[in-house]
C-alpha cells in the first residue's frame, strides 16, 4: 500500500448505521492514497463501527468514553505523517472527486491552512458552512434573533447568505468537514480541548487566521451532510452545550479586566437566550439552508 497522503479523521458516536456510507463515498472522492482513523466516542461499540474497523485502511480508536469532538479529533491526528488531515463527522457523504478538488484548491491558495467544501443538506439545499468570525455587533443580533428570525440581517451577514457561492476566504469553516494542512493544524495546537462540543471549529479558525494562514471555502467540492445523526437523541443537551461553548468563546475574546461587565452581560444574555430556546424547543443555532445546491456547479474558481 502506498504511503498515505491524507489522514481522514472521523469522530463517531453511535454512528454504526452510517459509517459505512461515509467510508464507501470516501473511496470515490480521491485518487490519492489515504488512511482513516475512526475515533469512536460511543460508550459501547456497535456492529457497524466494528465492521468499519476491520477495513484495511481503517484504524479504530475507542477511548471508552465521550471525549467531545475536538479532543477526539486531536487523538485521531496524533502521530500523523501525511501532509493533509481531513476532519469530518460520520454523517457525511462525499461527492465523487470532492476530496481531490479540495486539494486542487490548496494549490490555488498556497497561503491557505484549511479548506472547506460546499455542504448540502439531504434536500439539496446548500448549508452556510463558511462564515465570518463572530463580532460583538453581529453576534448580539444573531444571538437575539437567529433562533426565531433566521433571515434577520445580522444572521445573514454572519453566515454570508447573500450572493452566489464562490471560492473565497472565510473567518471559520464548519467542523463537520474540513481539510487542513497538517503542519498548520499542529502549529496552532490542534483543537482547543476545553470545548466539549460546538465552537471548537470557530476557535480553530480564529487561531489559524492569527497564524497568518487563510481559511478557504471551496464550493466546487461538494459533500452531503446527512444531518446531525449523533445529536438527534439528545437535542436539548446539545442546545445547552452550544450555549456554554458560545459563552466560553465570547468571554475569551473580551478577557481584559476592564471588560468584566461585558463578560457578565454576555453570560446573562446568552443564559436568557438558552432559557428561551429550551422553553420554545427551538434550534439554538437558528440554522437555515437557503441556497440551491445547483449553484455549486457554477461556483467560479479564482483566476
Amino acid at each position: 500500500m502506498d504511503k498515505a497522503e491524507i489522514r481522514v479523521i472521523v469522530v463517531t458516536f453511535r454512528s454504526g448505521e452510517i459509517i459505512g456510507t461515509f467510508l464507501d463515498s470516501l473511496t470515490k472522492s480521491t485518487t490519492r492514497p489515504y488512511e482513516v482513523v475512526v475515533v469512536d466516542n460511543s460508550p459501547q461499540v456497535d456492529v457497524g463501527t466494528r465492521a468499519a474497523g476491520e477495513r484495511p485502511e481503517v484504524t479504530l480508536l475507542r477511548p471508552g468514553r465521550n471525549l467531545g469532538y475536538g479532543t477526539a479529533a486531536n487523538r485521531g491526528a496524533a502521530g500523523a505523517s501525511a501532509p493533509w488531515l481531513l476532519v469530518a463527522n460520520a454523517d457525511i457523504a462525499f461527492a465523487p472527486g470532492s476530496l481531490d478538488e479540495l486539494i486542487a484548491a490548496a494549490d490555488r491558495w498556497p497561503g491557505g491552512g484549511a479548506f472547506g467544501p460546499g455542504i448540502t443538506n439531504p434536500d439539496g439545499a446548500l448549508y452556510p458552512s463558511a462564515r465570518d468570525l463572530p463580532s460583538l455587533g453581529r453576534g448580539i443580533g444573531h444571538a437575539l434573533f437567529g433562533w426565531c428570525w433566521p433571515t434577520n440581517p445580522w444572521t445573514a451577514s454572519y453566515r454570508r447568505e447573500r450572493g452566489a457561492p464562490r471560492e473565497m476566504t472565510a473567518g471559520w469553516l464548519s467542523g463537520s468537514c474540513q481539510l487542513l494542512r497538517r503542519e498548520v493544524f499542529e502549529g496552532v495546537g490542534g483543537f482547543d480541548e476545553s470545548y466539549f462540543m460546538f465552537m471548537e471549529d470557530v476557535d480553530l479558525g480564529r487561531r489559524i487566521g492569527l497564524a497568518d494562514r487563510q481559511l478557504v471555502y471551496v464550493p466546487s467540492a461538494v459533500v452531503e451532510h446527512l444531518g446531525g445523526h449523533s445529536t438527534k437523541r439528545s437535542s436539548r443537551k446539545m442546545v445547552v452545550a452550544h450555549h456554554r461553548s458560545m459563552i466560553r468563546y465570547l468571554c475569551r475574546q473580551y478577557d481584559r479586566p476592564g471588560q468584566l461587565p461585558l463578560r457578565v452581560a454576555l453570560t446573562v444574555g446568552l443564559g436568557a437566550r438558552l432559557a428561551l430556546a429550551l422553553a420554545f424547543a427551538r434550534d439554538s443555532a437558528g440554522a437555515r439552508a437557503t441556497r440551491s445546491a445547483e449553484l455549486l456547479t457554477s461556483a467560479r474558481k479564482p483566476r
